[in-house]
């Protein structure tokens, strides 16, 4: 029998989340089985799953209808629909946390997208989240907005779980494990426990070579050492960016610095690669599984990718293979004129927008159901 090759990954060193949550795929037993028979070790997320789970599945129309005749409001009904559902994929995955000493086993939900550019409003909903879902094994999202950074310290200090989402930028992420190091050193110095403090930090891959490779095949077109600079850049500008990121995290988290905060019980601030589904027809629908595969790494996966490389996936450890070449190609986008500054802040300003709108449209829905049930009992 074909070994699956989506077990095969946490002997490479990396695990494997979902990019996806619904109700129905909890009570039937479908989560379980992933954990037991794909090695699934966590999931997560965001407000776009959200909205397509409620907009697909009538699954959520008693708790809606129930809710909605006690007199609550869109916001509200979300808030506890989002909540139970994590709480139950969390409360599916705490053996597995148990088991492996809270290394995997977490499930994560985000604040109000809204709140991406506002510190204290998300400290605020980070900690009234914690406290709702009352899981050790939950992570809160929290956007690396600049206005996001002090909330990764803060929380980090309170002991609260943080799973740091919107990330694009290499010189963004120095900042992201600074102010997750800088919380976990606050902790301390009150002598607090530090052990049960976990964090990731989600780059975003696949959006990238969605805004750069246009780019590029307009150089392409015209011919010349540009062109040739460009078809060689072109589809790889993600995966350099992920493998340059993986070099920044070893020299953080295997500094002498860190190494003294490990030994009063600090866990490392695993990377994370998000937005691993391949949006580009023409590139292999595993690309950002199969190049980004190395130790102490994650790779949360919508169902397609993840069935895909169950299929025909083949796991090796290829993160640190052709580094140089990465760090080429980074510095063959400059040579070319792509501001890569630019582009990284471009895709998170769009990135909160894209939460923005499915959050939206999500209060919309519920606004709806809950007026249709109202009207259905008068």
């Amino acid at each position: 029998m074909k070994t699956n090759p989506l077990k095969q990954l946490a002997t490479l060193g990396q695990s494997i989340w979902l990019d996806y949550i619904r109700r129905d795929l909890i009570v039937s037993g479908g989560l379980r089985r992933l954990i037991e028979e794909d090695g699934l070790r966590g999931m997560t997320s965001n407000p776009a799953i959200f909205e397509k789970a409620l907009a697909d599945s009538r699954e959520y129309d008693a708790d809606i209808r129930a809710m909605a005749l006690k007199g609550k409001g869109a916001e509200a009904i979300y808030e506890i629909i989002s909540q139970r559902d994590v709480q139950s994929a969390a409360d599916e995955f705490r053996p597995l946390y148990d088991r492996i000493d809270g290394r995997d086993g977490y499930v994560s939900l985000e604040v109000n997208p809204h709140l991406a550019h506002d510190t204290n409003g998300t400290i605020e909903e980070a900690r009234r989240l914690w406290g709702a879902l009352d899981r050790p094994n939950v992570f809160i999202k929290v956007p690396a907005t600049v206005e996001g950074l002090p909330a990764i310290k803060q929380l980090t200090s309170e002991g609260i779980n943080v799973n740091i989402t919107l990330l694009f930028g290499l010189p963004r992420y120095r900042l992201v494990a600074d102010a997750y190091i800088d919380g976990i050193e606050a902790r301390l110095a009150r002598e607090e426990d530090v052990s049960h403090v976990a964090s990731v930090a989600s780059f975003f891959v696949s959006r990238m070579d969605m805004l750069v490779d246009p780019l590029l095949e307009k150089l392409m077109v015209h011919g010349g050492k540009d062109a040739d600079l460009a078809k060689k850049a072109h589809g790889q500008t993600a995966i350099a960016s992920a493998k340059m990121a993986y070099q920044i995290y070893k020299e953080i988290f295997g500094s002498d610095l860190f190494g003294k905060l490990a030994a009063q019980g600090a866990r490392v601030q695993r990377v994370l690669w998000a937005s691993t589904g391949t949006k580009n027809p023409d590139y292999s629908d595993v690309k950002y599984i199969e190049a980004l595969i190395g130790p102490d790494t994650v790779n949360t996966i919508p169902v397609e990718t993840l069935n895909a490389f169950r299929d025909h996936g083949v796991p090796q450890a290829r993160l640190e293979h052709d580094v140089g070449k990465a760090f080429g190609i980074l510095e063959r986008l400059t040579e070319l004129g792509i501001n890569i500054g630019a582009i990284t802040q471009q895709l998170e300003d769009e990135g909160v927008e894209k939460f923005n709108k499915p959050f939206d449209k999500l209060l919309e829905t519920l606004t709806q159901r809950s007026r249709l049930h109202l009207t259905k009992k008068q």
